[in-house]
């Protein structure tokens, strides 16, 4: 089961700027506490002919649009053609990629977008990871800390693996598709190519190909 949490099985890396962070670690997760300082690093090399620094180690590309009403908090990177919109709240650490969309009141924080992500209605997206092409509906959320506050342990299958992480939301893998108002608990991990059902509240570990109906329904696609 391990194998299908690493990076390599989540994730092509052809497909985000944070290629380089990625692809030396094992499990996203690792990422999470490097995310700050590789934007600071990756944002000193990016071409001013391409980007535009604003503020504190904040850098926009020249074809990304931002709407006037949304606030970027530094370090951030906001990729190539990528949409900004109204009152998008992007608190930091926030590695966006090329060609996504960062919609009406959506909440970043410490986390890396590849590239065709879409996160376009009051979503939260907190110290997580989101693959090439995932979207995730209307209302639908990472849940990135625990209610008790303890550490955040990864469920997959019999397996539990301790992150030693007090904020830890979700890692989704290329193509996934989540369902409108669902829940992703801290430390969720879903693979490539699954839908969630709207309205789920997910938790562990969910395969790769999969549909999510339920807790404790998962089918395989056909």
């Amino acid at each position: 089961m391990m194998d299908k949490i690493l990076i390599k099985n989540l994730y092509d890396l052809t497909h985000t700027a944070a290629a380089p962070l990625l692809e030396k670690l094992n499990y996203p997760w690792e990422a999470l506490t490097k995310i700050s300082d590789f934007i600071v690093k990756l944002g000193e090399t990016l071409s001013p002919d391409e980007y535009d620094k604003r503020g504190d180690n904040v850098w926009i590309a020249k074809s990304a649009t931002v709407f006037d009403s949304a606030y970027i908090n530094g370090p951030a990177i906001i990729g190539p053609n990528t949409e900004v919109r109204h009152c998008a709240f992007i608190r930091g650490s926030a590695l966006v990629g090329a060609g996504c969309v960062v919609g009406n009141s959506v909440e970043l924080k410490n986390v890396i977008l590849f590239d065709n992500v879409q996160v376009p209605h009051y979503n939260y997206v907190g110290d997580s990871i989101l693959g090439f092409k995932s979207h995730m509906g209307a209302g639908s959320i990472t849940s990135n800390v625990k209610s008790d506050k303890t550490l955040v342990t990864v469920h997959a299958a019999d397996e539990h693996i301790e992150t030693g992480l007090k904020k830890f939301g979700a890692m989704l893998g290329d193509r996934v598709e989540v369902g409108c108002n669902s829940v992703l608990n801290p430390g969720t991990i879903i693979g490539k190519d699954c839908n969630v059902y709207p309205l789920s509240m997910v938790r562990g570990f969910v395969p790769a190909r999969s549909i999510y109906k339920h807790y404790g329904e998962i089918v395989n696609k056909i």
